[in-house]
């Protein structure tokens, strides 16, 4: 068996509080990890985001793989080095990038080949080569290259996926080197149970550090997505961490950890900073509307990070309709923080064993009750 690298401190139902350990520190579980697909978390910098209280941030194999490059990253000191992150760095193996760019890939058994969005120059992702990669790269936490079914396939090509990323994984685990970098397998198998419980049992026989719940919010009933969530958290062992790909809004965060997941990563609070879109406890403010001209209350009364505690939304909805990129980031600060606390509030609240009233009064909040 693999050295534990988690440690599970407390359940309440299902739900987990625990410690990932890792290179560049312990991680608290629940957590949220703000993305950084290009090396860089969009507008935020290093310091913004230990202030958000960000423990681990996501970076992208595929995007760095194209541009600067792993011998440029690697020259620098690595990930770490290169962003100048002291904390700890998961990077994902770019196969739902490569996935997402379908019109530009193909996938066989032995890999991805596919055309770069930038220059349509030609590539190939094997197994092998994503794993010698994010060595190369150097963050604490890498994932396997898996094969993403689309929403909505058949049995058929979804039981393809779930073969073809089990078949990955054991030519992936031959080859790996780095003993300070934790591999966390993907679980595939689409909305079908069967499927996708059979693929965690097999994965789980491969006893990697970590494992991941992949190909799910890709377009599937949000029914669906929990359940499948549920069921393949049933297979996987309670001494390793369970991460849940994509999903960042508050209430998937607390779908997510009812289920028994530990980690989550999305684009959603960044992406929502830029269109002027602020998450708050009493739900989404959308900072464009009229009504906030003359607001002079901060952003969410139960923040205080650098947005809540030094300006109002009259300041920053000003900075939206001025066009100034100091309200993208200052929204996106809030927003990072905000999800970054709710999670780790989600885990006091397991601690204390009273996570179903806390999920009970967030979902209250969120919609205004």
């Amino acid at each position: 068996m693999t050295q534990s690298h988690f440690t599970l401190q407390r359940t309440d139902d299902v739900a987990r509080a625990g410690l990932l350990h890792t290179t560049h520190g312990d991680v608290p579980t629940p957590v949220f990890m703000p993305v950084g697909t290009q090396a860089a978390v969009k507008g935020l910098s290093p310091d913004e985001l230990h202030a958000c209280g960000a423990r681990i941030i996501l970076a992208n194999a595929y995007h760095c793989y194209l541009r600067p490059g792993a011998e440029i990253i690697e020259r620098a000191g690595g990930l770490h080095g290169f962003m100048a992150w002291s904390g700890a760095i998961l990077t994902d193996s770019g196969g739902f990038q490569v996935f997402s760019l379908s019109k530009l890939s193909r996938v066989d058994d032995d890999g991805y080949h596919f055309a770069s969005h930038l220059d349509g120059s030609r590539h190939t992702f094997t197994p092998e080569s994503v794993v010698a990669l994010q060595e190369r790269l150097g963050s604490d936490v890498a994932m396997l290259l898996d094969d993403v079914a689309p929403a909505g396939v058949d049995r058929d090509r979804a039981a393809d996926a779930a073969r073809r990323t089990l078949v990955w994984a054991q030519r992936a685990r031959a080859v790996k080197k780095r003993e300070d970098q934790l591999t966390f397998a993907i679980v595939q198998g689409s909305t079908f149970d069967d499927l996708r419980r059979a693929n965690a049992r097999e994965l789980v026989e491969l006893d990697f550090p970590g494992y991941a719940i992949g190909g799910l919010w890709v377009g599937e009933s949000k029914e669906e997505s929990v359940a499948m969530t549920r069921a393949t958290c049933e297979e996987l062992p309670a001494h390793k961490p369970r991460y849940l790909m994509g999903v960042g809004t508050p209430e998937d965060l607390l779908d997510g950890i009812a289920a028994g997941v530990d980690m989550f990563d999305c684009v959603y609070p960044t992406r929502c900073a830029r269109h002027a879109l602020a998450l708050t406890s009493r739900g989404r403010l959308n900072l464009r509307n009229a009504k906030f001209a003359d607001d002079f209350t901060p952003l969410d009364p139960e923040c205080a990070c650098t947005a809540c505690s030094g300006f109002t939304r009259a300041y920053i909805a000003h900075l939206f309709r001025s066009g100034e990129l100091l309200g993208a980031r200052l929204t996106s600060i809030h927003n990072v923080s905000f999800l970054v606390r709710f999670a780790a509030e989600a885990r006091q609240s397991i601690l204390a064993g009273r996570f179903a009233e806390y999920r009970a009064e967030r979902i209250a909040g969120l919609s205004g009750g």
